[in-house]
C-alpha cells in the first residue's frame, strides 16, 4: 500500500503570524507547533562574494522573506545596454574640423524650412514626417522598435523627384530635436546637390574617407551654424564608387560617425534607385527607407521596380511630393499666422 501519510511543509506566513499571536484563522483551531517542524535549509551564498565574519542578532531575527529580499544569492544580471550606448561608450565622438553657415535665403526661395523663420506649412508637413521616423526607432506602446532605424535613406525612383528637397527638410525639421542631433550625409556620389541645396562650401566627405582610412575623419565634416546639424559632403567622384559603399569599410565609417552620439539620426541622401547603382547598396546600410514619390509624375511601374531593387532595407514608407490639391482643404501652418485670441 501507498504511504498516506501527510508530508510536512514550512508554514505559510499567516501560519507564523497566527502563532507569533496567538490567533488562528481557521475556526479558533489551535496554532502551529513550529518547533515541531524541520528548520528550513540555509540560502547558499555567492561564490564571489565572501561570507561574513559574524552575523548581527537583528539579522538572525529577520524573517526568511526579508532574508531573501536584503540579501540574493547571486547578483542580478545588469539591464543589457542599448547597441548604440556601447557604440557611443567605445571611441569619443567625431569634431568636425570645418564650420559653414546655412544660407537661409536660399532656402526660403525655394519654398524650403528656414531654420528660424516662422512656422510654415512645409515645416509642419515635416514635422509629421519626422515623428513617424522618431516612432519607428525609439519605440513605442504598439509599435516594434526598428533595428537600426537611426539610419535613414531618403531615394527616389528617377532624378527630379524630390528627394534631395525631402531630405535637407528632414535634416533640418531633425535638428531641433532636444533628444537627437543630425548627420546629413550627401549619398549621390555622380550628381551631389546637398551643399548646393544648403550653400555651403564643398570639399572632403563620404568618397574621400572610404577610400583614403588614414584621412582624418572631422575633415570630411561640416558643423553647420545650426548646433545639432553637421553635413557630410559626397567629396571627389570615384570609378568604383558602388564597390567602396558594399565594403566592409562602409559600415566601419558608419560606426565611427556614431560613436559618441547615441542621439544621432543618420539622413543619407541616396541617388536615383533606377539610374545609379549605388542605392541599392546604401538600402543594406540603414534601417528605414523613404522613398519620395512625386505627384502626377512618378509612375506606378518605376516605384515598383525601384522598391524591388531596394530589398536589404526591410523598412520602407512611401512619401508624396509636389502635391497641389488636399481633399480635406488641409493646410499646415497658417494657424501659427494667424492673430486673436486661439
Amino acid at each position: 500500500m501507498n504511504d498516506q501519510r501527510p508530508v510536512k511543509r514550512p508554514p505559510s506566513l499567516l501560519e507564523r503570524a497566527a502563532d507569533m499571536f496567538g490567533l488562528d484563522p481557521a475556526a479558533n483551531a489551535p496554532t502551529i507547533d513550529v518547533s515541531k517542524l524541520p528548520p528550513e535549509p540555509e540560502k547558499k551564498k555567492a561564490k564571489a562574494r565572501p561570507a561574513p565574519a559574524a552575523e548581527t542578532p537583528q539579522a538572525e531575527a529577520l524573517p526568511p522573506e526579508a532574508v531573501v529580499e536584503a540579501a540574493p544569492a547571486i547578483d542580478p544580471a545588469p539591464a543589457k545596454p542599448s547597441p548604440r550606448k556601447e557604440v557611443a561608450k567605445a571611441a569619443p565622438a567625431v569634431v568636425p574640423t570645418r564650420q559653414g553657415t546655412i544660407d537661409r535665403e536660399r532656402l526660403a526661395a525655394r519654398g524650403m524650412i528656414v531654420p528660424g523663420a516662422p512656422v510654415t506649412g512645409i515645416a509642419e508637413e515635416y514635422r509629421i514626417v519626422k515623428r513617424e521616423l522618431i516612432r519607428n526607432f525609439a519605440g513605442t506602446a504598439n509599435r516594434p522598435v526598428v533595428p537600426r532605424g537611426h539610419r535613414v535613406l531618403i531615394a527616389s525612383a528617377n532624378p527630379g523627384e524630390g528627394k534631395t528637397f525631402s531630405a535637407v527638410n528632414l535634416a533640418l525639421s531633425l535638428a531641433v530635436e532636444a533628444d537627437h542631433d543630425v548627420l546629413l550625409v550627401d549619398a549621390d556620389i555622380a550628381k551631389p546637390s546637398v551643399l548646393e541645396t544648403l550653400g555651403l562650401e564643398d570639399g572632403p566627405g563620404l568618397m574621400d574617407a572610404l577610400a583614403d582610412p588614414h584621412l582624418t575623419l572631422g575633415d570630411c565634416l561640416i558643423q553647420t551654424d545650426i548646433p545639432g546639424l553637421k553635413v557630410m559632403p559626397a567629396g571627389t567622384q570615384h570609378t568604383h564608387d558602388t564597390e567602396l559603399l558594399a565594403s566592409a569599410r562602409t559600415e566601419a565609417l558608419i560606426a565611427q560617425l556614431e560613436a559618441g552620439a547615441p542621439g544621432r539620426i543618420i539622413i543619407f541622401d541616396s541617388p536615383p534607385v533606377l539610374a545609379a547603382s549605388p542605392a541599392a547598396v546604401l538600402a543594406g546600410h540603414v534601417g528605414q527607407l523613404i522613398m519620395v514619390v512625386r505627384a502626377d509624375e512618378t509612375l506606378e511601374s518605376a516605384l515598383r521596380d525601384a522598391i524591388g531593387l531596394m530589398g536589404a532595407c526591410p523598412h520602407v514608407q512611401l512619401l508624396l511630393n509636389g502635391v497641389k490639391y488636399s481633399p480635406g482643404g488641409r493646410r499646415f501652418g497658417t494657424y501659427y499666422g494667424q492673430g486673436g485670441a486661439s
